[in-house]
């Protein structure tokens, strides 16, 4: 392999020259930079990225913190392991490491000092929520003008960049699809209310029912956290409405297919008794029995936008002017678990 000695050689010029022109640093003359960069090719010379890292004074990581919740296992979920892929993908094409960090929940997290101690050069945050324990460490980022993007979560900052789903149109045309399919007492089992995507769920269906004339029932809501027991947990309270119930509208796939195994123990078959829609579109609601009626959520994509626009952004970041927004649309799929 070339050494950056005899590029220097070819050149013409000195080791710290071929190391500025390679990493970017410091006012180069363009005939220099252009002859530099002649050598390095004719002789495949590649920098050393760790090297390259601390002439830049950057990591070479992006960080991603993710919520630690015990007992789950995170990336058997579709959610996470989806964003998580397409992030991967992004890191890659940019030749840049992740650093996975965990963060509790309940507790403050200090963002800001992964940047001021230099592990990573830009962060994305998944699984954020409203909470002033989490709202507290993002609102820092942002006022220190520092390159961090949120995932499917929404923050009242205009320095906050986030890709985020279109949820409350998602649900909208799933509550609206069992309104056109002639049920009119749809229930709704929503997750944890900390979540902003949480608040847009219950806004697209409240919507429609609000556009088709139907009143909405405080009653018939319900309250899981976005995970299958919660699901079959949520099962007895709506087989105990089953008489004011022709549907149930589900925040998540995870959600509905725990309501649809807990109503099924308690004789209440799906489709037949009680029609059930889901959200995500996951590898389970295809091989659900029956298969979900769900939206299909573009997580994969998500991640790989949210990495790829902030990597780009990185080298040349300025607070304010850097910050962006992204919103990916959503897709109702219809299978049998809505059937009439």
């Amino acid at each position: 392999m070339a050494t950056r000695k005899e590029v220097a050689d070819m050149a013409g010029v000195s080791e710290a020259t071929v190391s500025r022109v390679m990493n970017g640093v410091g006012p180069i003359r363009e005939s220099t930079r252009q002859k530099v960069l002649e050598a390095a090719q004719t002789l495949n010379y590649h920098m050393n990225a760790i090297a390259s890292s601390f002439a830049r004074g950057r990591s070479g990581n992006l960080g991603v913190v993710i919520p630690h919740v015990p007992k789950v296992r995170l990336f058997s979920t579709y959610y996470f392991s989806e964003m998580m892929s397409g992030i991967g993908e992004a890191a890659r094409a940019h030749g840049c490491g992740l650093l996975l960090l965990y963060r509790d929940p309940a507790v403050p997290y200090d963002y800001v000092s992964l940047f001021r101690t230099q592990r990573i050069d830009g962060c994305l945050v998944l699984g954020a929520n409203s909470l002033p324990s989490e709202t507290t460490g993002i609102a820092a980022m942002a006022e220190a003008g520092l390159p961090f993007c949120l995932i499917d979560q929404s923050f009242d900052d205009p320095g906050v960049s986030a890709v985020v789903a279109a949820h409350e149109t998602g649900s909208y045309h799933a509550v609206s699809h069992l309104i056109e399919s002639g049920f009119g007492r749809i229930g709704f089992l929503n997750g944890a209310p900390q979540y902003s995507t949480s608040a847009d769920r219950l806004a697209g269906y409240r919507r429609a029912l609000e556009e088709s004339g139907i009143g909405f029932d405080p009653g018939l809501l319900y309250e899981g956290n976005y995970s299958m027991r919660s699901g079959q947990a949520a099962a007895a309270a709506v087989f105990a409405d089953r008489e004011k119930l022709d549907a149930v509208f589900v925040a998540n796939d995870r959600m509905a297919i725990g309501l649809l195994q807990g109503l099924r123990e308690r004789g209440c078959e799906t489709p037949e008794d009680m029609r059930i829609v889901g959200y995500d579109d996951s590898d389970a609601s295809r091989i659900s029995d029956p298969p979900l009626t769900t939206v299909k959520v573009p997580f994969y994509e998500m991640g790989l936008t949210a990495a790829d626009m902030l990597l780009e952004r990185i080298p040349g970041w300025s607070a304010g002017a850097s910050v962006f927004r992204r919103t990916m649309p959503t897709e109702l799929v219809v299978r049998k678990s809505s059937a009439k």
